[in-house]
């Protein structure tokens, strides 16, 4: 139940018919895991605990830095050389005090994935490289949660939502991401971000999408992005949406799979 100060709070939200009082109860029930307290994290875990989802996940091993401040909107100054989870949740906490965090001061990896996600309703990865990007989609796969995850380049990004342990009504499987993208790119050919520089408000676009994205998912109006990779031009100011398919041939849920368990990604650091 929502109380008179929450009724409030979301009294926007309330008065959407997508929404309602429902929509908000489903919001305050939810239980959502965002990997990385990063440029897309950052929009991520506001918008979310500004709309009252409930219990908000942070994974991330991170400190701030000074280059963080560029994009990476829920830090200041005098938090350099603080951990990032820390000031995530001190934020959050100023900003919404209904909602619960739950900061978790580590690296997502092969040990502690499938544990950390069975304990969430739905993921939402900002991470900022391919290898847990790979792992986060894998291991919700295993663990039959659903996935919203999103990647920026220099002037560029793309989100998709991820069901890929559920099926369409013609009984065809949801694509996975590794229908999407069979294998990430060769080690080297895509430069870090240090290296190639971000437009710092980019993420900030992504992320707040996820956010939007997020909750739709949790509360189940309009047509979400399964099956769909929205792609953004910050050039041109361009969005664009291409459809992709369940691969039979993937490795993870195809017909054939070769993937069983989250074996094959790195271990654990020590």
């Amino acid at each position: 139940m929502l109380d008179d100060r929450e009724l409030e709070r979301y009294a926007r939200h309330i008065v959407l018919r997508e929404v309602g009082g429902p929509g908000q109860a489903k919001l305050k029930a939810a239980r959502v895991l965002v990997v990385g307290a990063g440029g897309l994290g950052a929009p991520v875990l506001l918008y979310l605990a500004a709309a009252g989802v409930g219990t908000l996940g942070v994974i991330d091993d991170d400190v701030v830095s000074l280059s963080n401040l560029q994009r990476q909107i829920i830090f200041g100054t005098d938090d350099v050389g603080t951990r990032k989870v820390d000031g995530a949740e001190a934020v959050i906490a100023r900003l919404n005090p209904h909602v619960s965090v739950e900061a978790h001061m580590a690296r997502l990896d092969a040990g502690n994935a499938l544990d950390l996600i069975a304990r969430y309703d739905l993921v939402a990865d900002g991470s900022d490289n391919f290898a847990t990007r790979y792992l986060v989609s894998d291991a919700c796969y295993f663990a039959r949660k659903p996935l919203v995850t999103a990647a920026v380049g220099t002037f560029d990004g793309s989100l998709t939502s991820i069901r890929a342990h559920e099926k369409r009504a013609d009984g065809t499987p949801n694509p996975s991401y590794r229908c999407l993208f069979p294998e990430p790119p060769p080690a080297g050919t895509v430069p870090a971000c240090a290296e190639a520089g971000i437009l710092g408000a980019l993420p900030g676009v992504l992320g707040s999408l996820m956010a939007l994205e997020v909750i739709r998912e949790i509360v189940g109006f309009g047509e979400g992005l399964v099956g769909k990779l929205l792609m953004v031009d910050a050039r041109s100011m361009r969005f664009e949406t291409l459809r992709y398919a369940w691969d039979p041939d993937n490795p993870l849920s195809g017909e054939k799979p070769t993937i069983k368990d989250l074996s094959g990604h790195a271990p654990p650091s020590s």
